[in-house]
């Protein structure tokens, strides 16, 4: 049984929701030409505010600003930048019960949990990319002689970055995208999945306070006509989406016309090998609870657990037993750990790939499996045992709570267990066995791998983030990250 309180998700949309609207140019629009879209609070299932919505003519005055704004910002003195995203990343860091607010309203983000982490990492990300903007530097060439041409290379930006937003955590997303396109001195059009744009507007007005100059960051708020128009505008540069493959797809074709670069993080289906050798005490409760952690709207979680067989039932047992202790319930409730999926389409195909599953014979229903509640959007965090690798519930990204565990007997199988996916976003490895990790991390088939519980490195800036296969391209983290907005121009001097 789940119990919402909804005269308090009301309450708190009133207080702590931004006010819905498209940022174009510093100015705020408030009746764009795209209509309204309901924006349904996922733990209730109640609309809970009207969302304007961008057509193309939106898009094209927000590129029109960001490029006006790229005269000024681009041109800007490097440290002149480092001062004014500074000033913004303390304004992000002075605002984190904001962001922290607005989390399970928008999209039914656990409070006390993933929602706290939030605005730390935002603020931490736009720290340490303020940091890079005055260090941005070209090469010079070796002269060989009195004859031969002086070289060097020249790091400029692209110009109008177009961001497309994930809805699963959006304002991660926009730390993630956002300060690395203005360090390198792009100036950028974002647009937030429809159901999440809270986020991108506190983000923007903080921009604001914090002085970066009207233009500089643009929020349109629209469905998927207003990304394509994005996508396809003469006046971008260059694309970052974090989202679907299939969605991908759409992007890079029409991308493809005006040969624009894109970045893309997509999605996972990510392995978690865990090894006998390992303390079952600390990592059992790790794997399982992490698996569920954002109700498994996430990317990068590891949902798909593989298990050496000398300690596969007893895994098996305790994992279930975790996983039915987690909190299920409203996401205002500090002591929940798993709440909503974002929308009743979401509930509905997370339920029908569980009981297709179930029919299938794809696994081992062990705990969970069910809807629960008559409000919001709830599935019963869902274990199944001796999942078969090639089924759908081992290959396809199911984005919600459910975990699937397969045994293996030797590091081989389980590499390829692991590796006989598409995706290729992330991998995990629970092992004491420091040779047996330096074995498996260059054989494993992700962007990056993940040693033993601790902190999810995603969260780190300085840590490149990014996939393989149909999990996208380009990276997002660290000097790498930086270098996704940089465009590179050599320079050759004749010594005439």
């Amino acid at each position: 049984m789940v119990t919402v309180d909804v005269k308090l998700h009301q309450d708190r949309a009133e207080r702590d929701l931004p006010r819905p609207r498209l940022v174009i140019g510093g100015k705020d629009l408030h009746d764009p030409s795209g209509g309204l879209y309901e924006h349904v609070n996922p733990a209730t299932g109640l609309v809970q505010a009207l969302i304007p919505l961008a057509g193309p003519t939106e898009v094209d005055q927000a590129v029109a600003a960001a490029r006006q704004a790229f005269e000024v910002w681009g041109t800007m003195r490097p440290a002149e930048r480092r001062r004014l995203l500074t000033r913004f990343a303390g304004l992000l860091r002075d605002h984190i019960p904001d962001f922290a607010a607005i989390c399970p309203l928008e999209n039914g983000v656990c409070i006390g949990g993933w929602a706290d982490n939030v605005g730390p990492h935002v603020a931490e990300w736009t720290e340490y990319y303020a940091g890079w903007a005055d260090k941005i530097e070209g090469m010079v060439g070796a002269a060989y002689s009195p004859h031969e041409n002086v070289e060097y290379t020249l790091a400029e930006p692209y110009g109008v970055i177009g961001h497309i937003i994930t809805w699963n955590s959006p304002a991660l997303s926009l730390a993630m995208k956002v300060p690395p396109s203005l360090a390198a001195g792009n100036t950028v059009v974002i647009k937030p999945a429809e159901s999440t744009p809270f986020s991108a507007l506190l983000f923007a007005d903080l921009a604001r306070e914090a002085g970066i100059p009207d233009g500089v960051i643009n929020v349109v708020t629209g469905l998927g006509d207003a990304g394509e128009a994005l996508v396809s505008h003469p006046g971008v540069d260059k694309i970052s989406f974090t989202g679907g493959p299939a969605t991908a797809r759409r992007i890079m074709a029409s991308a493809a016309q005006s040969l624009k670069p894109v970045l893309f993080e997509l999605g996972g289906k990510s392995a978690n090998l865990l090894f006998a050798d390992t303390d079952l005490d600390t990592v059992v409760p790790y794997c399982a609870a992490f698996a569920m952690s954002n109700t498994g709207q996430g990317c990068a979680l590891p949902t798909r657990l593989l298990v050496e067989r000398p300690v596969y039932d007893e895994v098996v047992a305790r994992v279930a037993a975790v996983v039915a202790h987690l909190p299920v319930g409203d996401p205002l409730d500090p002591t929940t750990y798993v709440g909503p999926l974002i929308s009743e389409a979401a509930r509905d195909r997370v339920q029908t790939m569980i009981d297709k599953a179930v029919q299938d014979g794809a696994g081992r229903l062990v705990h969970g499996g069910e809807r629960i509640g008559s409000d919001g959007w709830f599935v019963t965090p869902t274990v199944f045992a001796d999942v078969d690798n090639r089924s759908d519930l081992a290959q396809q990204e199911i984005f919600g709570p459910v975990l699937a565990l397969t045994p293996f007997d030797t590091e081989d199988e389980a590499v390829a267990l692991a590796n006989d996916t598409e995706y290729g976003l992330s991998a995990y490895i629970q092992s004491r066995d420091i040779g047996r990790v330096n074995r498996l991390v260059p054989r494993l088939k992700a962007g990056t791998v993940y040693v033993n519980p601790g902190p999810n490195p995603i969260t780190s800036p300085a840590t490149p983030f990014g996939g393989v296969g149909i999990s996208g391209f380009g990276r997002e983290g660290g000097r790498a990250g930086l270098e996704e907005f940089i465009h590179v121009k050599g320079v050759g001097v004749g010594r005439a």
